[in-house]
């Protein structure tokens, strides 16, 4: 399979292969910190921060015996916490794609107040991943380039010490009709923390009716609320066989949209980002989409669930410093 990347340079087509299979390379073939220890932790930092980390080292007899003398953090105790930081995400860069926020796309996620309540607490967290074949994957190389596997490692590497489970619940050629008739065992019974709803494509392709595609999703949407989950819808991908229906496409897209203002939930644009990775970006389709016009690749997938990541991890931050979002208001700000 080819790895694309939509990265450009000046000269020299080598970086791009080189960047392909860096970045898509399977997590236990990655030399995270996390899993080989101090010695390669230093290994996988810049010139930079292996200084920096070598320093933290050598300060860490002095900050516990600053702590030990004074209960409020020495100067090298909170020296230290910040290279940690650094070398945390120094270990990120090695999982991420080369993947741009787009601009001038309304990001309307939300505040996301339950799970990101639990995962500032430390708590076990729950998410399932509900919808048809672009969550259980279709079109990755491997269940581990799948956005529930890829929105799981990310969110591990952030909360290393929280309990993290990204459940999929994808399921080829389905809707919301045949989606509804498991929501109750494989998603209601489960008391997720947070559902991701995936939904509207194949009922663009297969024509049904919108009226009852909206019935069934903001029903489903409701019984979710009720068992305490917090919820973002997805609206379909920008690709060939989808745009080949623009009066479809556009009237799902706008009908999810009214379904997540209607119940007070998020959405995640899809739609729109990866209209923005082709137009504005420049980015060819067959580097996001794969050969039968509808799937995302293992970039598309990776760029997925790296901007969602990114929103669940800011909701968590804005928890953290107080900011407290009432659970129906979503915000509203630019990616």
């Amino acid at each position: 399979m080819r790895f694309a990347f939509p990265f450009r340079f000046a000269a020299g087509r080598s970086l791009r292969a080189v960047a392909a299979l860096a970045l898509l390379a399977p997590l236990s073939a990655v030399p995270l910190c996390a899993q080989t220890g101090q010695a390669d932790q230093h290994a996988a930092l810049s010139p930079g921060a292996k200084t920096e980390a070598a320093r933290a080292d050598a300060a860490k007899p002095a900050a516990i015996e600053a702590d030990a003398a004074n209960p409020q953090p020495g100067v090298a105790a909170k020296a230290f916490d910040k290279v940690k930081q650094v070398a945390k995400s120094a270990s990120d860069i090695f999982h991420r794609v080369p993947c741009h926020q787009p601009t001038g796309v309304p990001n309307s996620t939300g505040s996301l107040p339950h799970v990101a309540a639990k995962l500032a607490a430390g708590k076990p967290v729950v998410i399932i991943a509900f919808g048809s074949s672009s969550t259980q994957g279709y079109g990755s190389s491997s269940p581990e380039f799948t956005y529930p596997s890829r929105l799981a490692a990310q969110l591990r590497r952030q909360y290393p010490s929280a309990d993290i489970s990204v459940l999929n619940r994808g399921k080829g050629g389905e809707d919301a009709p045949e989606m509804m008739r498991r929501l109750q065992t494989e998603v209601i019974d489960v008391h997720p923390d947070m559902v991701i709803w995936q939904v509207g494509t194949n009922a663009v392709l297969r024509n049904l009716d919108p009226s009852e595609t909206a019935k069934q999703v903001e029903d489903g949407v409701a019984r979710i609320q009720a068992d305490g989950a917090d919820v973002v819808l997805v609206d379909p991908q920008y690709s060939p066989r989808v745009t080949e229906r623009p009066e479809s496409a556009r009237g799902m897209v706008k009908l999810l949209g009214r379904i997540a203002a209607l119940r007070h939930v998020g959405i995640f644009p899809r739609f729109e980002v990866m209209r923005d990775w082709h137009e504005r970006q420049a980015i060819p389709i067959d580097d996001f989409v794969t050969a039968d016009g509808l799937h995302m690749n293992d970039w598309g997938y990776a760029c997925f669930a790296q901007l969602l990541g990114d929103d669940i991890i800011r909701s968590v931050g804005a928890i953290k410093i107080g900011v407290n979002v009432p659970g129906d208001v979503r915000t509203y700000r630019p990616m």
